[in-house]
């Protein structure tokens, strides 16, 4: 008689479910970006789980929770607001257990990363992320609104959920221990929720008090002493404090600036081989400032720092690893300039208005300058690129009354071109060649920052209105 089903399996090296593949990732010395450093630093790497990110360990223990506690039911829909990984996580999940998924996140998320919760069939909505979390379009209010609207919806909410960091105490903290034979000294991550680093962090301390736990983090977050301003590494920092955070295991936190991480994450790409995101550039920009400390106070032999990579740079190569959006934002790239930049066409301070502004305003902005358009952007300077939201034109606003808001009458974005492209470039974009709606003037970037408006004369920017 033939055995059929599981027992046909017995005893061979294969998952039941994609699901049994969550965890156990592999740790890499990295030896290419750290030469001339005599402290060993090594990655742990999340990109290797069926999801392709840290997000999945949590994703599963979540769940599991939630079914266990009677929270989600056969036939349940999950609904959660996230930047991309977790829903990638959540959808792996609901895929082996039929659940419909919603997922709720920010404009700021790449493209390819919305695809891809698409492509395990998740509905998903995008919403504006340069808005405050209490805001009604914010991504965290409409996916509250979702979850109330729909019958049978169930949260996880990452950021206040105990299961996320548990999830990483109970797998990821032990792994980074194990591996390690227990000579980890020093452990580098990124911080979103705040679930990885302290689940991790609690484990690890737990094993030996010693252990500096530390975090790398965009300077505008508030783990790192920011107001929350936007900036453009995905899935880390925050706008305000998750339940999920642990700040008592927490030895230090290191500030990387979004060059310093998408330079390194293509750095790390292209010299050691390893595909790795933004984050991950942030989180291995801090071990390195660790690893050279230790050997600055002769600890390198004694040492071991450990930095983890949350995901993979697949879900990133429409942005960082794009030669294009990369000049266009300002950031330096591959690609090197002859004669005239950019910068030398600025200025003056960058020039904009704000939603709440009336028209009055916009016009009399434009009066001033010179200008025949000028971007809308929300919060104060320095602004980040996230908070440009459109712009206004002086015949747009034609239709307008003086005391309407320029929220009103906002149209698309206007094109953006970074400090280092040539000069010419601006001209390029600004020559009227007969097409309807040709821009009427640009926006420029320096390192993920709009520093200047420029029109048809491009000859300088101008206070902001």
């Amino acid at each position: 008689m033939t055995a059929s089903g599981a027992n046909a399996l017995d005893g061979l090296a294969i998952a039941d479910s994609v699901l049994d593949l969550v965890g156990q990732t592999p740790l890499v010395r990295l030896s290419r970006v750290t030469e001339g450093i005599a402290t060993p630093v090594v990655a742990k790497l999340e990109t290797t789980n069926p999801g392709g990110s840290v997000k999945d360990r949590a994703a599963v223990a979540m769940i599991d929770a939630a079914e266990a506690e009677g929270l989600l039911q056969p036939d349940g829909i999950i609904v959660e607001p996230t930047s991309g990984n977790t829903g990638v996580g959540l959808a792996v999940v609901a895929a082996q257990r039929g659940y419909r998924c919603i997922f709720v996140c920010t404009d700021k998320v790449a493209p390819e990363k919305v695809a891809l919760l698409r492509a395990y069939g998740a509905e998903v909505v995008v919403c504006p992320n340069a808005v405050e979390p209490e805001d009604p379009r914010s991504y965290y209010s409409t996916a509250e609104r979702l979850r109330t609207e729909t019958p049978g919806a169930f949260s996880p909410n990452q950021y206040a959920n105990p299961h996320n960091p548990l999830a990483h105490y109970e797998s990821t903290g032990p792994e980074v221990w194990s591996q390690t034979a227990g000579r980890v000294t020093h452990f580098v991550a990124g911080a979103g929720t705040g679930g990885t680093v302290s689940g991790v962090g609690r484990y690890l301390k737990e094993q030996n008090p010693d252990v500096q736990v530390v975090i790398a983090d965009p300077p505008e977050s508030v783990y790192a002493g920011g107001d929350g301003r936007p900036y453009l590494v995905e899935g880390i920092g925050e706008d305000f404090w998750p339940a999920t955070f642990d700040p008592g295991v927490v030895d230090r936190v290191i500030p990387v600036t979004d060059a310093e991480s998408f330079a390194m994450a293509r750095r790390v790409t292209q010299t050691e081989g390893l595909l790795i995101g933004g984050s991950g550039g942030t989180a291995v920009a801090g071990a390195l400032t660790v690893a050279r400390e230790l050997d600055a106070a002769g600890r390198a032999a004694e040492s071991l720092v450990v930095t983890l990579i949350p995901d993979s740079g697949r879900g990133y190569l429409s942005r960082v690893f794009d030669n294009e959006w990369m000049a266009q934002m300002g950031f330096e790239t591959d690609r090197t300039f002859d004669g005239a930049t950019v910068a030398d066409l600025v200025d003056g301070e960058f020039v904009y208005v704000r939603p709440d502004d009336s028209v009055a305003v916009a016009r009399q902005c434009m009066d001033q300058t010179g200008l025949r358009a000028v971007p809308v952007c929300t919060g104060d300077m320095p602004i980040a690129a996230a908070q440009v939201i459109g712009s206004v034109a002086q015949d747009g606003l034609l239709a307008f009354g003086d005391e309407v808001k320029v929220a009103d009458a906002v149209e698309a974005l206007l094109p953006a071109v970074g400090v280092g492209e040539p000069a010419g470039r601006v001209a390029e974009l600004l020559r009227d060649d007969g097409t309807l709606g040709a821009p009427l003037a640009v926006v420029v970037y320096d390192e993920g920052r709009p520093v200047a408006t420029l029109g048809p004369a491009a000859s300088q920017g101008g206070v902001g209105c």
